[in-house]
């Protein structure tokens, strides 16, 4: 299981700031690069995770029942690239990996199947994302930045149900496309350092997005606030504080022995470290 107790990622960038060039005393560098990468890595909290699949199905908590009362490893890769000095191509992969074991306190039931009281579980919830984002800054001030745009999001979802001698199983698996708006905001201050704010959201019902039949509303809200420092003309270090939560509710197409219905709602807290590289 993915999880994470130790605070490598903090005392990196401690260690980084610390070693920041007396250079940037009296200012920071232009924010001028055609190619930016951005890693970043830490723990994610769940404050509240439910879901049910049918309508006759158990509404589910993860937390309280399967095992995700832990802190579990997490990390984001992403990628800016600036096409003019207003217009910026943003490319994030955001893995989502949450695999842990339980005994069941009550009965369970996923889409027709009873998993009963006293089973010993592993709950799967897999849910990776890739997102392109375009991105336009209304701020003419190169070193801050006011910008807005759409984000274009692929969900890769494999939600797993399974008791550990085997013999009992329910999966759910879901690729689709969900289209976002997207907001980012930066301002940089004497030092060499600078705060950055985030989001990514949008609520809306599925037929809409995908010209389907299904009568399912859907959700995101990837939103964040960052400080940083940079340490030379190309290298920053960063704190990251992020709340990634959404979900979906409504019938749609049946993915497997149930009646398509479904219920999943999450809200998760992730904390960070990472550095971002300016490549040329």
């Amino acid at each position: 299981m993915d999880r994470i107790q130790k605070s490598g990622p903090f005392v990196l960038f401690l260690t980084l700031a610390a070693l920041a060039p007396a250079a940037f005393a009296a200012g920071y560098p232009s924010e001028s690069f055609t190619l930016k990468a951005h890693l970043e890595m830490g723990f994610l909290a769940v404050a509240s995770h439910h879901i049910q699949f049918s309508n006759d199905g158990t509404y589910f908590s993860y937390a309280k029942n399967g095992g995700q009362d832990n802190l579990f490893f997490i990390n984001r890769l992403s990628l800016d690239w600036r096409l003019s000095s207003r217009s910026t191509v943003v490319f994030l992969y955001q893995p989502l990996s949450l695999v842990t074991r339980a005994l069941l306190d009550n009965d369970l039931k996923v889409d027709g199947l009873v998993f009963p009281a006293g089973t010993p579980m592993e709950f799967t919830y897999n849910f990776p994302f890739y997102r392109a984002s375009y991105l336009y800054d209304f701020n003419p001030d190169p070193d801050n930045e006011l910008a807005f745009g759409l984000s274009f999001q692929i969900r890769n979802a494999t939600i797993e149900f399974a008791s550990l001698d085997g013999r009992l199983f329910r999966g759910n698996h879901n690729v689709g496309p969900v289209p976002i708006l997207k907001f980012r905001w930066r301002h940089a201050s004497e030092g060499g350092f600078w705060l950055g704010a985030e989001a990514d959201g949008f609520y809306a019902p599925i037929s809409y997005i995908n010209g389907s039949d299904n009568e399912v509303v859907g959700a995101i809200l990837d939103a964040s606030f960052r400080a940083g420092i940079w340490l030379d003309k190309s290298v920053e270090a960063f704190l990251n504080l992020r709340y990634l939560g959404g979900g979906a509710v409504g019938t749609g197409k049946p993915n497997g022995p149930g009646d398509g219905y479904v219920r999943n709602w999450l809200h998760f807290v992730t904390v960070t470290a990472g550095f971002s590289l300016a490549l040329f």
